[in-house]
């Protein structure tokens, strides 16, 4: 019997994330947090990683990233939830070389020959990497979930943040946008698995550039673009570095099929979500890039903020396939709003 895995969930992929203003109240309400001085990045800037100073010009990066199915191939899910999980230490400017399973399973509703292959997946990615899947951690789960707790080193100098960008800075993305809305058409049978398969080959890319634009002293800012889009992560990139950005709509790169589903106003719901959250720091939205530049991302690509004047630079790192450098837009100095779409 086929096993449709996104119809054993009510989210998918990194549209399962809590909306950025209810994770800001969470966070808010939660207490004072402890902190020594050796914390080199913790939540303060909605990093993509903890970072911790060992003392030895070495820093330890650490995450963990999980979700609902995203596809019905269960060894697919496993592969995209690996490099989902793995971007965050390359969006750092680090090297992941260690990986802990974290899966959520019901054992009542699916075999569990079906958790065998999502956790194999998870191996073929994390093999790419040359990072060790060293155990994990099961529980019996009314809707599966799969992801990984991963652990990175990164030299302290090569340390790449969200919140260091600087005014007349170029924004760079590696990855076209689109996963959301291709994800969301599946589910509801409106697109095949076989018509996004070109999504899944993008979800599946490790963000290994990561790792070389970390030595780059001219790049000034790094992250990845997930589940809050590329408004939502843009945005934080400029409130954690006092800054403004300017977009050019028409250099987005997007996926095959994006713009007819636009039209056709289909989109996850955490969409929507996203735009509540930060619709009172953009400028120039329309119909179409509301629905784009919000939509949940799942394994996307790396957002780069690089200086100008060694932009030529940039392209002689080494970029795997499925991957590109597409100039989006510049920083600008702080406006009344965050984000303008030109």
């Amino acid at each position: 019997m086929e096993i449709k895995l996104t119809q054993y969930s009510h989210g998918a992929g990194c549209g399962c994330k809590i909306a950025p203003a209810v994770l800001e109240e969470i966070l808010k309400g939660s207490g004072a947090t402890f902190v020594t001085p050796n914390l080199l990045v913790g939540n303060e800037t909605k990093d993509d990683a903890a970072v911790y100073d060992m003392g030895n010009g070495t820093a330890l990066i650490s995450t963990v990233d999980f979700f609902m199915p995203i596809v019905n191939d269960p060894m697919g899910y496993g592969k995209i939830a690996a490099a989902n999980a793995l971007s965050d230490v390359y969006a750092m400017g680090g090297k992941p070389f260690m990986a802990i399973a974290v899966l959520g399973f019901p054992v009542q509703k699916l075999d569990a020959e079906v958790a065998q292959q999502i956790i194999a997946g998870a191996k073929e990615i994390c093999m790419q990497a040359g990072v060790s899947l060293a155990g994990g951690h099961t529980i019996d789960s009314p809707e599966p979930f799969f992801g990984l707790s991963v652990n990175g080193l990164v030299e302290v100098k090569n340390l790449k943040k969200n919140s260091s960008a600087q005014v007349g800075d170029l924004l760079y993305l590696t990855k076209p946008l689109g996963t959301g809305m291709l994800v969301t058409a599946v589910k509801r049978g409106l697109l095949t698995d076989d018509e996004i398969k070109h999504a899944v080959t993008y979800m599946c890319t490790l963000n290994t550039p990561g790792e070389s634009l970390g030595k780059l002293d001219f790049v000034h800012a790094l992250t990845d673009v997930t589940g809050f889009g590329l408004l939502g992560h843009l945005t934080e990139m400029c409130a954690g570095s006092g800054v403004s950005a300017e977009i050019e709509y028409a250099q987005i790169p997007l996926m095959d099929g994006v713009k007819e589903l636009a039209a056709k106003f289909i989109y996850p719901d955490s969409t929507m979500r996203n735009w509540k959250s930060f619709e009172s720091k953009v400028e120039g939205i329309n119909g179409e890039s509301l629905l784009t530049l919000c939509d949940p991302q799942t394994s996307g690509g790396l957002l780069i903020a690089v200086d100008p004047k060694h932009e030529q630079e940039l392209f002689k790192i080494s970029l795997p396939p499925n991957t590109s450098l597409f100039k989006i837009g510049k920083i600008i100095a702080k406006q009344d709003k965050q984000i303008f779409i030109i």
